[in-house]
């Protein structure tokens, strides 16, 4: 029955306890028993549970009773930080409503507000709920009155619960029967399903999970994608419970999956349109969004040969992260490898450990860097991801670079420090306003390249972990970029060159001197480290050659004896330094993201 259907997600800044409380939905409406149950049990891999974040949006479909009625809820959880917003904006597309979860003992922050907008836009019915009740520091009373002045809705309509001890879930259940509408589709019209994730098995290929908005799948149909255009048969079609369950049909409004045996990564998109071979819909769905990467970095095997395992890896992993976007490029250091570009630094470094865990891949990732455009002297405007492909600095006119607007939200305890933090990465005030009581948000526009290396743990220590960052991008702006070249004995190392601002030049490239003169080994002859700005030297430190005491068996006699070894040796070193290669190890590239 379709007017039994009600989907909906749930929203929240990161650790105001969104999956705890999904765990307790799952339990009262008993689709997960006994043994299934544990802690966070929607996030299914290793590493969401060891950091405790959702990473994956996760659907699971549940069975609730009501007024002697039964309902089909789908539930999708949604992860929670900045990096992961592209995740919620897809889940977001697939639901008619939204818990929107605030932790009692911290109130709103800034990714409940972003969450909620994008919310709002896709004209969902937003169900208010105050999570953690039952910790002896929460304060109920000045959280509802963020959440009416946020929502204009009464205190009656807030649901106060504990994802803990399970009170309250029952009032959330009747509320989102209540409250969510159920999907308008019509079961009749022709199929339009909006894929709004996929997975790769390893044994069944590629598994697209979809929405129903439109129409009634069956097995055996024939399908076809709308925007790849590629027509496939569907081998099985079925609901998510915990497990994938098969039907003979999905109707208007479930979620549900598909699988048709599709081989190749390029040929599900997600966001994409399903529909019928035969009777297909006239357009695709709207409200689905491409996703913009962010932040770049080059991710290179470390054998050589590996090179086209790790473009398969990369390729499994994007049907997982959409977000994720990769193209070849080849570097004089590190040989041949990719350009990936991510959401941010924390879904950077999720790759690299999903890499490393699911794919057994090991890879050197190179020093991050932001797109910037540059417009050379006969007005021609060029997108620049890398250093290496700056062009040289006589054709260039000028160079814009990405800002950010940002909000952050904290205690006035910590306003000066923030203040000073955004200002010396070049931030602009654009207006400072209370929220409630001393509860701050300050708007920033700040240049992304800055952001990228340690903005956020800069600020969470500042504030004691108080302050929340939200940001989305605002617009390119000129700005005094030079290049920074780090040479060693004279060869340029393509890999840890970077973009920087005129004014952090010098200090830059010094502090990356000393941090390289620790981490590279010394070697039988002198080894130069220098940073340059095109032919100019700003700062250069030496790696003293490792020597044998050549003349220790030397006792007494003539000093021309001594002199003759010390010469015979220096040859020997002169020798050497003409072909002498030095090897940078991978601590080299990490460190120089911690230079601080």
């Amino acid at each position: 029955m379709q007017k039994n259907i009600r989907n909906f997600c749930i929203i929240a800044h990161i650790d105001h306890g969104k999956s705890t409380l999904a765990d307790r939905l799952l339990e009262y409406t008993q689709t997960v028993q006994g043994k299934d149950l544990q802690a966070q049990i929607l996030d299914d891999m290793d590493l969401e549970r060891e950091r405790g974040i959702t990473i994956k949006s996760h659907a699971i479909q549940m069975q609730y009773k009501y007024k002697n009625e039964n309902y089909t809820l789908n539930l999708i959880d949604t992860p929670g930080h900045v990096d992961f917003a592209y995740e919620v904006s897809r889940s977001i597309a697939a639901c008619e409503g939204a818990l929107l979860i605030v932790d009692s003992t911290q109130g709103i922050q800034a990714q409940t507000i972003s969450n909620l907008y994008m919310a709002l836009e896709h004209d969902l019915e937003i169900i208010p709920v105050l999570n953690k009740i039952d910790l002896p520091n929460a304060m109920p009373e000045e959280v509802e009155d963020q959440i009416v002045e946020l929502l204009g809705c009464n205190r009656k309509d807030i649901c106060r619960a504990s994802g803990k001890t399970g009170e309250g879930v029952y009032e959330i259940l009747d509320a989102i029967i209540e409250k969510v509408p159920a999907p308008k589709g019509d079961p009749d019209a022709p199929l339009q399903a909006l894929i709004f994730d996929s997975v790769f098995n390893s044994f069944r290929g590629i598994i697209a999970y979809f929405k129903i908005i439109n129409g009634i799948i069956r097995t055996k149909d024939l399908v076809k994608f709308v925007a790849t255009e590629k027509e496939y048969e569907a081998d099985e079609v079925g609901i998510l419970k915990l497990e994938m369950s098969p039907r003979d049909e999905v109707r208007c409004g479930d979620v549900g999956y598909i699988i048709s045996g599709i081989k190749a990564s390029k040929e599900v998109k997600v966001g994409d349109t399903i529909t019928h071979v035969k009777r297909s819909c006239d357009k695709a769905i709207e409200g689905f969004e491409e996703v913009k990467p962010m932040v770049f970095a080059g991710v290179y095997p470390i054998e050589t040969e590996d090179f086209e395992n790790l473009r398969s890896s990369l390729e499994k992993l994007q049907l997982n992260d959409a977000s994720l976007t990769f193209q070849p490029e080849s570097s004089m250091a590190l040989g041949f490898g990719f350009r990936c570009g991510f959401l941010g630094l924390l879904h950077m470094e999720i790759i690299q450990e999903r890499l490393d865990r699911e794919f057994n891949m090991d890879v050197i990732t190179t020093v991050p860097n932001v797109s910037y455009k540059v417009f050379d002297k006969h007005g021609e405007e060029k997108e620049v991801h890398n250093p290496a492909g700056l062009p040289d600095p006589t054709l260039i006119e000028h160079i814009e670079e990405p800002f950010i607007r940002s909000s952050i939200i904290t205690s006035t305890d910590y306003i000066g420090p923030i203040m000073t933090l955004c200002l010396g990465k070049r931030g602009i005030l654009v207006k400072q306003d209370y929220i409630s009581g001393d509860r701050m948000e300050i708007i920033f526009d700040l240049p992304l390249g800055e952001i990228v290396i340690d903005f956020y743990d800069k600020l969470k220590s500042i504030s004691k972990g108080y302050a929340s960052f939200d940001y989305h991008i605002h617009d390119y702006r000129p700005s005094r970029l030079i290049k920074l070249d780090i040479l060693l004995n004279g060869e340029p190392v393509d890999a840890l060159s970077t973009l920087t601002h005129v004014d952090n030049a010098v200090a830059f490239g010094r502090r990356m001197c000393e941090k390289l003169k620790e981490l590279i080994p010394r070697q039988q002859f002198d080894v130069a480290i220098q940073a340059a700005i095109g032919a100019k030297i700003i700062a250069r430190e030496t790696i003293k050659a490792v020597r044998k005491d050549v003349t220790a068996k030397c006792y007494g006699g003539d000093i021309s004896r001594k002199r003759k070894l010390l010469e015979k040796q220096k040859e020997g070193k002169k020798r050497m330094k003409q072909v002498g290669n030095v090897e940078v190890p991978q601590k080299a590239f990490l460190a120089v993201l911690k230079l601080d």
